[in-house]
């Protein structure tokens, strides 16, 4: 088994206040990034990938996603899980298989009854860096940046920071204050509604 499947871990789970994993689907290498919330500051737990090219068989590799990432949930026991959206291109059985390996990547998390939140990959770019349409590399160096990684922490996948930036960006929609969609005062209400009036 290669080192990047079998991360040490750092910190004690319990210091956390919160734990989300992201994950990045493939069905070549799939990336997986833990992040840690304190208060509001977030620090990467863990980053790897699972290697899937090593089997022949695409149920094999199926297979091997969902026991990981039991694994992985078994080990960091996250709140939450964050995953990119599988991109849209135009070989339809490329897209099958990809689909299959999210799904079975969300079927692992929700077996134990960790909640799901799913982001095209134009958002996570534009919530860590800025540019909807910026490069792996430039997604990885701001997570670099950002979470104070030191280059020896990094794995040598990009799978691996993508999958940390879908973290990261799920961290950062979940502390955005609420939008109030009510009424201002009782009058407004009442201008509003005036069929309630009684």
């Amino acid at each position: 088994m290669k080192k990047s499947e079998t991360p040490e871990l750092k910190q004690n789970i319990s210091e956390w206040d919160k734990i989300i994993i992201g994950i990045d689907p493939g069905t070549n290498i799939m990336g997986y990034g833990i992040l840690g919330i304190k208060g509001k500051q977030p620090s990467m737990i863990a980053l790897g990938v699972i290697q899937l090219n090593k089997f022949e068989s695409h149920y094999l590799r199926l297979k091997r996603i969902y026991e990981r990432i039991v694994g992985l949930v078994d080990q960091y026991m996250p709140d939450e899980m964050a995953i990119e959206a599988p991109f849209f291109g135009k070989n339809v059985q490329s897209m099958l298989k990809l689909g299959r390996a999210q799904g079975v990547a969300m079927a692992a998390a929700l077996s134990h009854d960790v909640p799901i939140t799913e982001y095209e990959p134009r958002k996570i770019k534009m919530a860590i860096t800025g540019n909807g349409a910026a490069s792996k590399e430039q997604v990885q160096e701001m997570l670099r940046r950002i979470l104070n990684i030191s280059e020896k922490d990094l794995s040598p996948y990009l799978d691996a920071t993508d999958a940390l930036g879908a973290a990261l960006c799920h961290h950062y929609e979940s502390t955005k204050p609420i939008k109030s969609t009510g009424f201002k005062s009782w009058k407004e209400f009442l201008q509003k509604n005036p069929d309630r009036l009684a």
